[in-house]
């Protein structure tokens, strides 16, 4: 049974950082693409972060030269540093991975960046 659990989210202030993780079991990060999604209340769910098998990057524009997706192989945990976040980041941030025939999704962890 493939499981991708996130952790790290939370209340910040503006300016301030995060560290997400997106602990996976039943499946191998380091074979798929894994990828940092968030949806914030009315709008649709976008990528923020994608990371390939061959260790390609992938950011969106709203995050690049803020957010940084990395991956411990030896773990099997994934991450997505995010540094100088705005009000504008506050979402649930899922992490995705899997194949063309299956994808998998985590729960969500909420990030709320406010004063």
């Amino acid at each position: 049974q493939v499981q991708l659990v996130e952790s790290g989210g939370g209340l910040v202030q503006p300016g301030g950082s995060l560290r997400l993780s997106c602990a996976a079991s039943g499946i191998l990060l380091r074979i798929y693409t894994m990828g940092w999604y968030r949806q914030a209340p009315g709008k649709q769910r976008e990528l923020v972060a994608a990371l390939t098998s061959d260790g390609r990057t992938n950011y969106a524009d709203s995050v690049k030269g803020r957010f940084t997706i990395s991956r411990d192989n030896a773990k099997n945990t994934g991450y997505l540093q995010m540094n100088s976040l705005k009000p504008e980041d506050t979402a649930v941030y899922y992490c995705n991975s899997g194949g063309r025939i299956s994808q998998y999704w985590g729960q969500g962890t909420q990030v709320t960046v406010s004063s």
